[in-house]
């Protein structure tokens, strides 16, 4: 990633003759060792949508979940739709536990999230 991001940043500088670092922090990885992470990253990552409904969504207790879960499924930069109706023409599903039998089992699963609430 460093080779990546430093060579991508060399060529954005000359073509748009400027100088500087393009990305705030430096790039981080965590290994997903296990089901319950993973299954948490999926969700984060697909419910990141919402935040364009409602950037403080989690923290909203009168959020409208349903305008929140139909965003998600609809927005189209997402991967979710080609794992929701296993129709996939970009993403290889095959490296990722099959956790999702069904396509109710995508939505299932998000709106436990978008349901769920702080103690």
């Amino acid at each position: 990633m460093l080779k990546l991001m430093t060579s991508y940043s060399m060529y954005f500088n000359k073509k748009y003759e400027r100088t500087g670092k393009l990305y705030e922090g430096v790039f981080k990885s965590i290994h997903a060792g296990n089901d319950r992470y993973l299954k948490y990253l999926y969700s984060y990552i697909h419910l990141n949508p919402a935040k364009l409904i409602d950037k403080n969504w989690k923290e909203n207790k009168n959020r409208k979940t349903k305008l929140l879960l139909e965003h998600v499924f609809s927005y189209p930069y997402s991967s979710l739709q080609e794992y929701a109706n296993s129709k996939f023409k970009i993403v290889n599903p095959e490296p990722f536990p099959t956790y999702f039998k069904k396509s109710i089992d995508h939505k299932r699963e998000l709106l436990e999230w978008l349901d769920w609430e702080e103690d």
